[in-house]
């Protein structure tokens, strides 16, 4: 069955929520070059379990930031 997109900006709790519960099959990821030292994690240690990713695309931005585009192993 195929299921609609969701796209979710500035959630991390839904969207780990959405993917302990296998519901995530591609991460679109903007890296933005600010070392903050402390802050809550994208894929925090300590979740049980492990998902495999594959990069799917990736491009670097004049100003630093960088996209990444990874599917979800199944």
């Amino acid at each position: 069955m195929r299921r609609g997109a969701i796209f979710i900006h500035g959630s991390g709790e839904l969207a780990r929520r959405l993917s302990r519960a296998g519901l995530i099959d591609r991460y679109h990821l903007l890296v933005f070059p600010v070392l903050l030292g402390t802050g809550k994690r994208v894929f925090p240690s300590g979740v049980p379990g492990e998902q495999k990713l594959v990069v799917r695309e990736s491009e670097a931005y004049g100003n630093g930031v960088v996209k990444v585009i990874y599917d979800v192993v199944r």
